[in-house]
């Protein structure tokens, strides 16, 4: 399909936070190559109810498509309900971008209504005619979950779901825009700064890293506390207990989303580590970002992580994430070279070099 001739439309039900940052990158990096797209979106509030209503809300604003045009949604999109409104939009090459899955989200206990969303997720992938994950620890847990979905079906089970998935799935990273600044600060401060740097939802445990916060205390350590993330509709009451708690208030420096990016970066370098206590990642770009800005990641040796960061950065419970922050506590310096030592490549996910491999992806 020549440059010229493509044209995209672009759905995101949820146009906020990450979601938000990557139909950024790919409607810039459209605009600068002269590529028609249409973008149609709703606000990032109630994911549960983008997830069940978006095709609904959103099928009388999509105008009508071509058979040379390529319809671009996320996966909080139902994509096969969205084409029962509006059977037209089969004849457009589409695709699908899981940037999460909710085949493997933790919940306390397996209940029917659990499933519907996953369900969702696969007649999504069904329908379309490429599957994009962000990471291979995403795409890998969905297609290695269906089957468990699958059979929770009291009868006639369908057969093949996964290997007609699989087949065209394929991984592409997420485009981060890296800051153009230095890397890391020089002139810390000699106290460690930790930074948590996640939205603030359930799915990334605040109360393990509150928790891990309180023990460090205890054990009579001397640390900062960074807070950031954005928030959302429903927001997890331990932040309100985090930011009140007597024992932790002297060692807050700084509790809230940062609206201003450079700020934000200058806080992330001014930092030491940064922790994750996330059960549920297929990314991680707070965490990418914080390492490009000069923190030592310490993220759980599971989920995504494992595919990005080496093992030294890994921790496997809580005794041993607080063993290592004692151990910079007692030494902050420890934290700077071990951080120094890291080898990332960062330019495999920076958006100057994914974004027009997305361009080859929809020209194919």
């Amino acid at each position: 399909m020549a440059g010229n001739d493509l044209q995209v439309t672009i759905i995101e039900p949820f146009y906020g936070g990450s979601h938000k940052a990557f139909v950024d990158v790919l409607v810039n990096y459209l605009e600068e190559n002269g590529i028609k797209h249409k973008l149609v979106t709703l606000p990032a509030k109630k994911w549960h109810w983008r997830a069940r209503c978006s095709a609904l809300q959103l099928y009388s604003r999509i105008e009508p498509v071509g058979s040379n045009e390529i319809l671009w949604c996320s996966s909080v999109l139902n994509l096969a309900e969205l084409l029962g409104l509006r059977p037209d939009l089969n004849r457009c090459r589409k695709i699908i971008y899981f940037h999460e899955n909710q085949l493997i989200y933790p919940v306390q206990q397996i209940k029917e209504r659990d499933i519907q969303y996953a369900l969702n997720e696969i007649n999504s992938c069904l329908a379309s005619d490429l599957v994009l994950f962000n990471s291979e620890f995403n795409r890998t847990s969905f297609l290695d979950s269906i089957s468990k979905i699958i059979k929770i079906i009291p009868d006639n089970r369908p057969k093949d779901v996964r290997s007609t998935i699989e087949i065209k799935s394929r991984v592409m990273s997420f485009p981060v825009k890296f800051p153009k600044m230095i890397l890391g600060n020089s002139s810390k401060s000699s106290t460690l700064q930790i930074v948590w740097p996640h939205r603030w939802e359930f799915d990334k445990d605040p109360d393990e890293f509150f928790e891990v916060m309180m023990e460090l205390k205890k054990s009579g350590m001397d640390f900062q506390i960074v807070v950031l993330g954005e928030q959302f509709t429903d927001v997890p009451e331990v932040f309100e207990k985090m930011n009140s708690n007597k024992d932790l208030k002297d060692r807050i420096v700084h509790f809230g989303f940062v609206e201003s990016k450079d700020e934000y970066y200058r806080i992330l370098s001014n930092s030491h580590v940064a922790v994750s206590t996330a059960k549920h990642e297929f990314f991680g770009i707070s965490m990418l970002e914080a390492t490009y800005c000069g923190c030592l990641p310490l993220v759980p040796n599971n989920l995504v992580y494992p595919e990005i960061y080496p093992e030294k950065c890994l921790y496997n419970n809580r005794t041993e994430l607080i063993s290592k922050l004692k151990a910079y506590c007692e030494c902050p310096q420890k934290a700077l070279d071990d951080r120094r030592q890291l080898c990332i490549d960062f330019e495999k996910y920076s958006a100057e070099k994914l974004a027009p491999m997305y361009l080859e992806v929809l020209n194919t």
